[in-house]
């Protein structure tokens, strides 16, 4: 696929058929993604690749926490979001809830929307991204570009993504499953699989700001 339309065509798949993603794919993916920059090619990015037996069991356990009530926490922290950010972030919630048919008084439903999230969005595999904690914050950066690329690479096999925290704001279930040692971040999730284009939020275009907004030129 043209790196130019991948770009473009790239979205979050919030919605996948039951198919298994093979091993052999899901490798030549990281290792095409491992190209992605990193600070002085530092390259502080580690995989924990989940699926079958495994990814059911994160599930369980996930749900098992979220039902009675625990409090979930990612490791790696954003600021609360105010302003335009916020407007934006509503703005999507808006869209993904109309298309899924979901009332803003139905406290049901959308309890079952944030069930779906701490699932990994019942995708067949999901690619969990983690750093030593010695890294320090810079990392992040590095693992913003090598999950980019990977939810680029992933479109040339026919495959969708999404960049998502929900599914290790229980970061004691994921360290369980995968041995994830102390010593280091558990930073985000991708999960992957083969788009079920007949799920209703994967009709979702999200909207981008237009360049003359956020771009300032000097001497050009």
């Amino acid at each position: 696929m043209d790196v130019i339309e991948a770009i473009k065509s790239r979205k979050s798949i919030r919605g996948y058929k039951p198919d298994p993603v093979p091993k052999e794919v899901l490798k030549e993916i990281l290792d095409i993604a491992t190209r992605a920059p990193s600070s002085m090619n530092t390259q502080p990015w580690e995989f924990a690749v989940i699926a079958g037996g495994v990814m059911d069991q994160i599930k369980r356990a996930n749900m098992e926490k979220f039902n009675t009530g625990e409090r979930p926490q990612l490791e790696v922290t954003r600021g609360e979001y105010t302003g335009k950010y916020r407007d934006r972030q509503v703005a999507l919630a808006v869209k993904l809830f109309q298309l899924m048919g979901i009332a803003r008084e139905d406290r049901e439903k959308r309890t079952e929307w944030m069930r779906r999230g701490f699932r990994f969005f019942d995708a067949p595999a999901a690619i969990v991204l983690s750093m030593d904690k010695c890294v320090g914050q810079g990392g992040q950066f590095d693992i913003g570009a090598v999950s980019q690329t990977i939810a680029l690479a992933a479109l040339n096999y026919g495959l969708g993504t999404c960049i998502q925290g929900q599914g290790i704001m229980y970061p004691d279930v994921i360290r369980q499953f995968t041995g994830i040692p102390d010593s280091k971040l558990i930073v985000i999730a991708i999960t992957i699989g083969y788009p079920d284009w007949d799920f209703p939020a994967n009709k979702i275009q999200s909207e981008r700001e237009p360049i003359e907004n956020i771009a300032s030129w000097y001497g050009v």
